[in-house]
């Protein structure tokens, strides 16, 4: 059940917000959650339980580094994650679902909608505890909205990835390639998705693949959702605008994720040598940097099997 109460408080001072607090859900977009974390160290108890819904990662010089591992890292908190299927604009509505959304990383406001109570579900990621796990499925769990707990490997990641294929998408939407030339790179994206993960994390379960985090959540993230409409109309102007222009322009202050997710991504492929065994992630970004046109999205040597 949704546990957050109409009478929560928006709180502008974010030290404030978390002085009492027991459980921390991270919502932001993926850049500005380093420096949040920095604002939080020595402000929170030191038994306070963590989530994060935030779908990215961090390229550091050592390498990649998780959202969550950074949380767990700059904090000393045990961090799952929650990832899955669903379009956001749907969740907002479903059964007074009190969504907390950071605006411009200052404050939290509550949204309170009309009960709709749509069928949908996530996947919860964790590390050790599957008892904590299992107290953030009570939280977030609703007869409609279905939550279930693996391990965090491969969890985060294809939140995370997924965006870079709805990027791909969304090019092939907006050159009207039609519906078999999308599933085609969804195909391709999918055993890059998993290839990639595989790399990272070798213990992850293929099983992972087949949760609400994993097809489910790049099917979805396909059919709609912001990266997928920012990139089809980047393409449906020859890749003449500026994605930071698009983004201003069709999602309200929102802010886009699977652009500098390609980058990143790319950032990993080039440090570990592995640009030739993921063509596709290579090719959207060389595509969101201009040095292609969109079209190369089929026109690539995308797979070999």
């Amino acid at each position: 059940m949704w546990v957050f109460e109409e009478t929560l408080p928006n709180d502008p001072d974010l030290e404030h917000a978390v002085e009492d607090a027991n459980m921390l859900v991270f919502v932001t977009p993926h850049q500005f959650i380093e420096g949040i974390c920095k604002r939080l160290v020595g402000k929170i108890k030191g038994d306070v339980e963590a989530i994060s819904l935030i779908k990215g990662m961090e390229v550091k010089t050592g390498g990649p580094c998780m959202i969550s591992s950074l949380i767990n890292k700059q904090l000393g908190v045990n961090c799952c994650v929650l990832m899955g299927a669903n379009i956001g604009d749907e969740l907002i509505l479903q059964n007074g679902l009190y969504l907390l959304r950071w605006v411009g990383c200052q404050h939290l406001v509550l949204f309170v909608q009309i009960a709709m109570e749509k069928f949908s579900e996530e996947t919860i990621g964790y590390r050790e505890d599957k008892e904590v796990a299992q107290r953030w499925v009570q939280i977030f769990g609703t007869p409609y909205f279905r939550v279930s707990a693996v391990s965090i490997e491969g969890v985060e990641l294809c939140g995370t990835l997924k965006n870079v294929v709805a990027i791909a998408a969304g090019f092939v939407d907006g050159l009207e390639m039609g519906n078999n030339a999308k599933v085609a790179i969804m195909r391709i994206s999918f055993n890059e998705m998993k290839a990639f993960s595989k790399l990272m994390f070798p213990s992850v379960c293929d099983n992972t693949f087949l949760e609400s985090c994993g097809i489910a959540d790049l099917i979805i993230t396909c059919l709609g959702g912001s990266n997928r409409k920012v990139a089809d109309a980047f393409a449906r102007s020859g890749g003449k605008r500026y994605f930071h222009e698009l983004e201003t322009e069709l999602l309200q202050g929102q802010k886009l994720q699977g652009v500098k997710t390609t980058g990143e991504v790319y950032e990993v492929l080039c440090q570990r040598g592995w640009q030739q065994s993921f063509p596709l992630f290579q090719t959207v970004h060389v595509i969101c940097t201009g040095h292609l046109p969109p079209s190369a999205i089929t026109q690539q040597r995308l797979d070999e099997n």
